[in-house]
């Protein structure tokens, strides 16, 4: 024993935020990342790379979810001996950066961008590119994150832009590079095509205008063809009209007009009409091909009607509005007849594409394209000149309506592509000159290196992913843009020669004077960083020479795609090749990567396809072990949305309960007196209680829930409103839940809870690790959050809590008391030793193969059994005034325990077990000690401490008891009313004797006088055997009526022992056997009069419910000393607080006690039992209808 105190008295329940803060402090002081990388160099590494952010807008919880899975495996690797350097990144260019800085100047589109000045526009990107690096930093300091941010590679940075100009070099004289003229999804606002990854980002699901239009053949004018489209906007366009050869055709008459159709699609087209359309006759599609038709607007026809073009095999042919044949016509919708636009599909451009290759003269056929690149109608078209597309729909529908050309007009909902970086722009394809990567040439190389990589889950590999390899078309490279790596293809002005430079220093060698423009820039201003060397506007002056050459070499205009900025990663963010050289080889292919599942079309894309084209390594590369995440949702599985108003921001959970509001004053909810009104969804969202007190920045108010009220938006009293200097919202009610955010400073308040505190970021890290696998999405809330602390980190830290205070009362040394060998403990000893161990091995197992949610599942069971099963039977064990072997046992027991439970969740959750580490170990072994969990091993399991049939043996025990309180919760018999008898019958009535043994443990455990093994219980229940739907179902549907009420009219005893015996049973079914298993079943149990059961797979307990006047006063008596306890804790005194006591009640009770008094004093540390006590604390209460009064004071 010592006289000072081993181990720091610990609180179940803390100050969470505090308390971690604390810990980050530690860490930082101590350098111990440092030192956890320190000290595994030399070992086998372990390679994670980091998909680069970027810092321009303030971290969500999607963020904090991909940190969480970013952390616990080098965490995990590096307490197993490996070395896990972790480099930073970030994503600086594209994009997502220009279109937020056009938000902050209040423009949009290139020709403002002109205007306003490309050097400034540049300057004020790189600038916010940074803007919210220290809440980036904070958030991933708070959550644990240890990565190298000090030493972070930035995209936009020197050394970085001259690695994926090699990497472009390379592909360029590989011939996998090249410049074409293709149909792409295009962003109009912006100026620029996107990938087809990008365009898979921003899907949404749109109402389009879906119409059928009448195109006149020219030799047959009262016959028409009969198109459909969901684009009226391309009409104008209009260049053909595409059939299959194949296909079965119809001339249908519809009043006085007749239609071309596709004959499987008349009677769809009938039915929108509302009518019948007749066959007048039928013809092949083949028989349409060359047939001439006049478009629907005159525009173009009025100027190329009557052109004709020279074909190599059929003479002078028509140049437009001709029948032509396509294979790719279907048959799942519209009328068999496809409009062609070449100039706005791929298709399209592909057949006119084709079409030009036969005739003799291709450049003299136009494309015909009456929309800009603004996505503007062009003067070809003078009623639609300078209309935007989609809002051109309405006026064409209209003329073609007053045509007579419209048959049919409704509305298609379906998902249509938005640029992903501005959700209100929608894209459209548009035929463009661009820079594409040959990725369709090498595909077959991507789809190998994919089949080598461990996908998490598996099914991405083939699916997700897989299918948008299988699919892959040319990248379409170069943006029409700003800020980003700009593309280094210099072209000869001359000779058209082209060169791709890798760097600075080469151009340099071709001319000395290259970057003459930006010296003079930096001259001008000093503070023009050095990394803009390589980007626009200045890079776009650098010329050169080549010796022997005529000409001079100048840049193309382009730069690239941003993802295949972040896609170079691997080798780019060394500076490879140009330096770089050993920490590329080190660190190539990455063990681990991980991000969320948007990332199949993004980074893990372009880093796989980049690795495939530009690398020769044994597969896979540049990665080995891809984890894909899920979203985070709200409650009900909805997406977060600010604007929508159901996101509970990362604050509430790391740092207080609180949410900043915006303030409304409105007729519709009338302000109260002392009362604040916030939307339900927020009540909720801050995990309150309607007229809970919380703070307004110092004021007092009771919050209530008011109905129809916007979220994040607070009704306050006049009177609090002016003491804050706050004035009301104008638009009241009306307001949208989007604008609260944009509201002026002075028009929000801070709610706060000041009595709970937030769980802080262990508990939001065991959420995303523990609510359910990765790629699940994560119902995220306050409440949420805080239903799984209580099942892991509060129940370990409750254990904690007890260990810390019995063991300091006691003098516990684990320095010297090492407690008896584990065989010579007690049987508790063992089993939770055992299940320790078994712990250990399986957590081990689990995430070597990146298992987090399983291991937090095994975690969170060991924990409810150490503390619920271990610690409740042991408690007497500690709580014995003699310093016995097996008290030492004990504490050395669940020392052991709780420090190797540390270890193991070390990873998990970061904070609390270096808490608990310092005081439980560093503590009592100071120095002889790791200064922190983080710098131990990883346990290793000590298999020979497993005892199998004894985990099976207590889990058998423990399901048996689950089965019995159940039993009691059922028909409301309280746990501390004490019965008569618990009768168990066993499944397999084999093991009765190895679980007879344990007959004590289960009678305390029920609060039963005796437990008697049986084997049959049919003397005080009947069985019931019902169908389980879910597996018979499929086996006898229709028969299932008939199957329940053969079920129903069986003797469920017999049909019982049958499949429990021989594994299967036999019932007669309207005159057929059918054959059962015990999963085809559910076996139920009915009790007779007097008792209450309940039965499993392993057990049926039956409880006898006769409660005899000896059972219902020791029932009291029970119950009496369960709210003294209660009332020694509402008073807070320590557990070893002896007191005086005082009752007042029925003369009955006072006998109770008094018949039991040696007892009651051991039990409640009472010195002093009295009739009365003056200053003492009082508490009246009721137990069984009979009312009394407790009297408590310290002694």
């Amino acid at each position: 024993m010592t006289d000072s105190p081993r181990f720091a008295k610990a609180e179940a329940i803390v100050d969470f935020p505090k308390a971690e803060a604390k810990v980050r402090a530690f860490w930082k002081d101590r350098r111990i990342f440092e030192k956890s990388v320190e000290m595994r160099e030399g070992c086998e590494t372990f390679i994670w790379g980091d998909g680069p952010p970027t810092a321009n807008g303030k971290p969500h919880n999607g963020h904090v979810l991909t940190r969480v899975f970013k952390d616990i495996f080098p965490r995990y690797r590096s307490m197993r001996g490996f070395y896990a350097e972790r480099k930073a990144g970030w994503d600086t260019h594209g994009l997502p950066v220009e279109v937020e800085v056009e938000k902050e100047l209040g423009i949009h589109g290139k020709a403002a961008i002109e205007a306003y000045g490309v050097e400034a526009f540049i300057q004020r990107c790189m600038d916010s590119v940074f803007r919210y690096t220290k809440e980036w930093e904070r958030m991933t300091e708070q959550m644990g994150h240890w990565v190298n941010l000090s030493d972070a590679y930035v995209t936009y940075h020197k050394s970085y832009v001259e690695s994926v100009w090699w990497a472009l070099a390379q592909l360029f004289e590989k011939n996998l590079l090249y410049k074409g003229h293709k149909v792409l999804w295009w962003w109009a606002q912006g100026g620029t095509a996107l990938s087809s990854a990008e365009v898979g980002l921003g899907y949404k699901t749109v109402d389009d205008p879906s119409i059928y239009v009448a195109f006149p053949l020219v030799d047959e004018p009262d016959t028409s063809l009969l198109v459909w489209t969901t684009t009226p906007w391309t009409l104008p366009s209009n260049m053909y009209v595409a059939v299959k050869p194949s296909i079965d055709y119809v001339v249908v008459e519809d009043k006085d007009r007749k239609f071309i159709v596709a004959a499987a699609l008349r009677e769809s087209i009938a039915a929108k009409l509302g009518r019948d359309l007749t066959v007048v006759r039928e013809l092949k599609g083949e028989a349409l091909v060359g047939k001439r038709y006049r478009p629907p607007f005159d525009d173009y026809y009025e100027r190329y009607g009557d052109q004709d073009v020279v074909s190599k095999q059929s003479g002078t042919v028509p140049m437009f509005w001709k029948v032509l044949a396509a294979d790719f016509v279907e048959l799942d919708q519209g009328t068999g007849l496809v409009h062609e636009a070449p100039a706005f599909g791929e298709v399209d451009h592909d057949l006119h594409r084709a079409l030009l290759a036969g005739y003799e003269d291709p450049e003299a056929v136009p494309l015909l394209c009456a929309i800009g690149p603004d996505g503007k109608f062009t003067d070809d078209i003078p009623s639609l000149t300078g209309l935007w597309v989609k809002d051109a729909d309405k006026q064409i529908i209209r003329t073609l309506k007053e045509r007579g050309s419209l048959l049919h007009h409704e509305t298609l909902r379906h998902e249509y592509p938005f640029c992903w970086r501005a959700d209100n722009d929608p894209l459209i394809q548009f035929a463009r000159p661009a820079w594409f990567i040959r990725t369709t040439a090498l595909i077959d190389r991507a789809i190998e290196n994919n089949r080598a990589v461990n996908w998490i889950p598996g099914h991405i590999k083939e699916g997700r992913f897989g299918d948008f390899l299988a699919n892959n078309v040319d990248w379409a490279l170069s943006r029409e843009r700003y800020w980003g790596t700009p593309l280094n293809i210099w072209v000869n002005d001359v000779t058209g020669k082209m060169v791709a430079p890798t760097s600075v220093d080469e151009i340099l060698k071709k001319n000395p004077d290259a970057f003459q423009s930006f010296e003079e820039a930096k001259k001008k201003n000093p503070d023009l960083s050095e990394h803009l060397l390589v980007h626009k506007p200045w890079i776009d002056d650098v010329t050169f020479t080549e010796p022997d050459e005529e000409g001079v070499y100048r840049r193309v205009p382009e730069v690239i795609d941003c993802w295949f900025d972040s896609g170079s990663m691997p080798f780019a963010q060394w500076g490879y090749p140009h330096r770089g050289h050993d920490k590329f080889k080190e660190t190539f292919p990455a063990d681990y990567i991980v991000e969320a599942i948007d990332q199949t079309r993004g980074w893990f894309y372009s880093m796989l396809m980049i690795s495939s084209l530009v690398f020769d390594h044994d597969y896979p590369h540049p990665y080995k072990t891809c984890m894909v995440l899920g979203h985070v949702s709200d409650k009900e599985g909805k997406k977060e949305s600010k604007s929508k108003g159901n996101f509970t921001p990362p604050e509430v959970i790391l740092e207080k309960v609180a949410m900043d509001f915006a303030v409304i004053d409105v007729k519709e909810v009338q302000a109260e007196d002392g009362v604040a009104f916030i939307a339900r969804e927020d009540l909720e969202g801050l995990d309150l209680n309607p007229g809970v007190a919380v703070v307004v920045e110092g004021i007092e108010l009771r919050v209530e829930a008011a109905k129809g009220l916007p979220r994040r938006v607070v009704v306050l009293p006049d009177d609090v409103r002016s003491k804050l200097g706050l004035s009301a919202a104008e638009r009241g009610l009306a307001m949208l839940p989007a604008d609260v955010p944009r509201l002026p400073e002075n028009q929000k308040v801070t709610l706060e809870d000041p009595n709970t505190p937030a769980p802080g970021a262990d508990a939001f890290r065991w959420f995303f690790l523990a609510a359910n696998p990765p790629w699940g999405s994560k119902r995220h809330s306050l409440g949420n959050v805080r239903a799984l602390q209580k099942e892991f980190p509060i129940k370990l830290r409750n254990v904690y809590s007890f260990f810390t205070i019995y063991a300091e009362i006691d003098g516990f040394d684990p320095t010297s008391e090492k407690g008896r060998p584990v065989a010579e403990r007690a049987l508790l000893d063992r089993f939770i030793l055992s299940e320790l161990a078994k712990l250990n091995a399986s957590l081990i197992e689990h995430l070597d193969a990146y298992r987090a949610y399983e291991a937090a599942r095994e975690l969170t069971e060991f924990v409810d059994a150490l503390s619920n099963w271990y610690l409740r039977r042991s408690r007497s064990r500690f709580w014995g005034s003699e310093r016995s072997d097996d008290k030492i046992d004990a504490y050395a027991t669940l020392y052991e325990a709780l420090v190797t439970v540390t270890k193991l969740a070390a990873p998990f959750v970061p904070f609390m077990t270096d808490e608990i580490y310092q005081n439980l170990v560093c503590g009592p072994f100071g120095k002889d000690a790791p200064e922190s969990v983080h710098l131990c091993d990883y346990p290793e399991p000590d298999t020979a401490r497993v005892d199998v049939l004894l985990n099976e043996d207590m889990a058998l025990v423990r399901s048996i008891v689950s089965l019995g309180l159940r039993v009691r919760t059922d028909n409301r018999l309280k746990v501390r009313q004490p019965l008569l008898q618990a009768e168990v019958t066993l499944s397999h009535p084999e093991l009765d004797e190895r679980i007879r043994v344990y007959g004590d443990l289960i009678a305390e455990e029920l609060n039963v006088q005796e437990v008697i093994f049986v084997h049959g219980a049919k003397e005080h229940v009947e069985y019931l055997v019902k169908p389980n739907f879910r597996k018979l179902g499929p086996k006898v549907g229709k028969k299932m009526p008939a199957v329940k009420a053969a079920l129903a009219a069986a003797n469920g005893s017999v049909l019982r022992a049958a499949i429990l015996d021989k594994g299967q049973a036999e019932i007669d079914v309207n005159g057929e056997m059918l054959s059962l298993d015990l999963e085809d079943v559910e076996v139920g149990v009915q009790a007779k009069e007097g008792y209450a059961a309940a039965s499993d797979q392993a057990a049926v307990v039956v409880l006898a419910t006769e409660l005899t006047p000896e059972l219902l006063e020791e029932g009291k008596y029970r119950e009496l000393l369960s709210r003294i306890q209660g009332f020694r804790k509402k008073l807070g005194l320590e557990y070893t607080q002896r007191i005086r006591l005082a009752l007042d009640g029925p003369d009955a009770f006072r006998a109770i006690v008094d018949s039991r008094r040696e007892h009651f004093l051991e039990e409640t540390l009472c010195v002093d039992l009295q009739d009365a006590l003056e200053d003492a604390a009082s508490s009246d209460v009721t137990i069984d209808g009979e009312k009394m009064t407790i009297w408590l004071s310290k002694a």
